[in-house]
């Protein structure tokens, strides 16, 4: 199956695994090796005053797995594009990804430039190419993340096992899920989604305000490519301290600020 098969017609529907409130809509995807738990923190910051709708990416959660998929943002992007077109969304939404969520909603944003009226990202992996990095330091930071995926990516019992162990010691039940059944989406995304991201060049043809999220102690930032997506004009940043990557409360109050009064920032 070819990608303008999928952008066409044959990218299959995601699972929505919530939609609850009422008001302007919010759309949330979540990363990679996870589900719409992930915003089991912020969804009750936001169901006062918002329609929200949490929805499980592409090979992921109760979404399907289709074979032959090769999961690469277009993939992704696309069966997203299915999946809101068939809710029939009344007026432009905030589209909001975490993690992987984030690069595709990035991609989402680019290509359907109509339908958002904000686009919020949080605990964005935005990675370049070690050799486009002038700085020494971040040069040799990239190389250490695409090195780790790749071994992540070669090492599948190690890596199963390794995700197990840090699941059970996650702040919010059910967060991490990798298993045998959803490796192959796992691999192809890390490999075709995270590190072949165009995330900078998608950022630049999005014609909505940006807002950046993402903890202070977040060990998957690479802190080149945010610094790089913070000079954009349109993105603003919001650089929260003592958090992780994962959404906990102080990370989710933080993107909820941000989502009720866009001028809120967190210094």
């Amino acid at each position: 199956m070819g990608v303008l098969d999928w952008l066409k017609r044959d990218a299959p529907l995601l699972h929505v695994a919530g939609d609850t409130g009422s008001g302007p809509v919010v759309v949330m995807i979540h990363g990679i090796a996870s589900s719409s738990v992930t915003f089991q923190n912020l969804v009750p910051l936001l169901e006062p005053n918002h329609r929200c709708i949490t929805i499980d990416i592409l090979g992921f959660g109760e979404s399907p797995a289709p074979e032959g998929a090769t999961y690469t943002l277009d993939e992704h992007a696309a069966a997203l594009h299915r999946t809101i077109k068939s809710l029939k969304l009344p007026e432009p939404f905030v589209l909001v990804g975490h993690s992987l969520g984030s690069l595709i909603a990035a991609r989402y944003a680019a290509t359907h430039r109509r339908e958002l009226s904000r686009l919020v990202l949080v605990s964005s992996p935005i990675y370049l190419p070690p050799s486009l990095m002038g700085d020494r330091v971040d040069r040799a930071s990239m190389g250490a993340y695409f090195s780790a995926y790749e071994f992540l990516r070669s090492n599948r019992d190690f890596t199963v096992r390794s995700a197990a162990a840090l699941a059970a010691l996650a702040p919010i039940k059910g967060v991490l899920d990798l298993t045998d059944t959803n490796w192959n989406p796992f691999m192809l995304s890390l490999q075709n989604a995270i590190e072949s991201q165009t995330t900078l060049t998608d950022l630049a043809r999005v014609r909505v305000p940006v807002d950046l999220v993402y903890g202070a102690l977040d060990p998957f930032l690479a802190p080149g490519g945010i610094a790089i997506v913070e000079q954009l004009r349109h993105v603003t940043s919001h650089r929260v301290p003592g958090n992780a990557h994962v959404l906990r409360s102080k990370l989710a109050d933080a993107v909820a600020r941000v989502i009720d009064d866009p001028s809120a920032s967190e210094s």
